[in-house]
C-alpha cells in the first residue's frame, strides 16, 4: 500500500537526522501550490555526506515502495532534489541552502517540524 505525504515526509525527516543532515525543515505547502503537498530540506556538511543521505532515503523508501518520480542533482553541485509526487525532498550542501534558501521563497508555507 502506498505511503501517505506526511509519512513519507516524515522518514525522510528522520532518515536525514540520522545521518547527519543540519537544519532540517518539514513544510506543509499544499495552500500555496499543487507541485507537491511538502516540501523537506537539510543542509549536509560535506558531498559525500550530501550523497549518503540522499542514497539512505533512496534505498529507505525504495523498499517500502516509493520511488522518486524523477530527481535531479548528483551532490558535487551542491543541492539534489528528489521528486516524490507529493513530497519533494531537497538535500543542500550550506552554501547553496543559503543561495536558493526555499524557505524564504515558501515563506507563506506551514512549518510542520524543524529540527536544528
Amino acid at each position: 500500500m502506498p505511503m501517505e505525504g506526511l509519512e513519507k515526509a516524515k522518514l525522510a525527516v528522520d532518515i536525514m537526522a540520522e545521518h547527519g543532515g543540519a537544519d532540517i525543515a518539514l513544510l506543509d505547502i499544499r495552500r500555496q501550490t499543487v507541485v507537491a503537498d511538502f516540501f523537506v530540506l537539510c543542509s549536509a556538511e560535506s558531498t559525500p555526506q550530501l550523497r549518503a543521505i540522499v542514497e539512505h532515503i533512496e534505498q529507505d523508501l525504495d523498499a517500502r515502495g516509493e520511488s522518486p518520480l524523477r530527481s535531479e542533482g548528483k551532490g558535487e553541485g551542491g543541492w539534489v532534489v528528489l521528486d516524490y509526487g507529493d513530497v519533494m525532498v531537497h538535500v543542500f550542501s550550506s552554501d547553496m541552502r543559503e543561495y536558493y534558501h526555499l524557505e524564504r521563497l515558501w515563506s507563506q508555507a506551514t512549518t510542520i517540524l524543524r529540527v536544528q
